[in-house]
């Protein structure tokens, strides 16, 4: 069963990008997701599967604006 993710979703993965940030946002979901480095603001395609085996941990975009509230 796929993850549940969506696009404004925040993930941190495993592998860190060559920029040295491991924390992406996911602008684009499906087979392909396209996720962005907030360090370096890189876009990067990647499929899901590899995406799903290379998260830490999945910050939901609702926590991010209860946060900042």
């Amino acid at each position: 069963m796929p993850m549940k993710l969506n696009v404004g979703d925040i993930v941190e993965l495993r592998k860190s990008h060559p920029c040295g940030g491991n924390v992406f946002e996911i602008m684009r979901c499906g087979m392909d997701f396209r996720i962005k480095c907030q360090k370096c603001n890189k876009q990067v395609w990647i499929d899901r599967v590899n995406l799903e085996k290379r998260i830490k941990k999945v910050i939901k975009k609702e926590d991010l604006q209860e946060k900042d509230s």
